[in-house]
């Protein structure tokens, strides 16, 4: 008889991702970047488990949003004071702040409770080329060549 498989937190492997987002749309760049975190293109995938990669997003100031309006569409936010009702056209947040928009963007692919709030510890955003995360990425590449290096010797 077979039975549903369903991963366990010790069984899943995290790889690092890097993604350059010059000249890409913001929208489609954060689904694609949703879909990793949450683990969707693994075939382990577990809706109830945190089963995602960490994601590293390089250029985020040089991303675009496309369509008419969308640049000058404004994005909301409180004060949690009486009338303090803030808001900033996605254009400028962009220009500004171009970290925070894209984070603000994947934040809303995921889900809103506290396995999403897991999954959105393994995104980082930068403004620039560079990153500080060099050793996680090198020890992913050793990782994956001795696990190659290990099923060609067994077959």
């Amino acid at each position: 008889m077979n039975k549903t498989f369903s991963a366990k937190p010790a069984e899943v492997v995290r790889d690092w991702h890097i993604i350059d987002a010059t000249g890409k749309s913001v929208g489609r760049l954060c689904v694609d970047v949703a879909k990793l975190l949450r683990g969707k293109h693994k075939a382990i995938f577990t809706p109830h488990i945190d089963t995602g990669d960490h994601v590293i997003i390089l250029n985020a100031g040089r991303a675009v949003y496309t369509g008419n309006n969308k640049p000058m569409e404004p994005i909301y936010r409180h004060t949690l004071y009486p009338g303090g009702i803030r808001s900033v056209p996605k254009g400028e947040l962009l220009e500004k702040r171009p970290e925070y928009a894209i984070y603000r963007t994947v934040k809303g692919m995921l889900p809103h409770n506290k396995l999403g709030a897991a999954m959105l510890k393994k995104l980082r955003v930068y403004k620039g080329d560079t990153h500080p995360h060099e050793a996680q990425i090198i020890g992913m590449e050793k990782r994956k060549a001795a696990t190659t290096t290990t099923a060609e010797a067994q077959g």
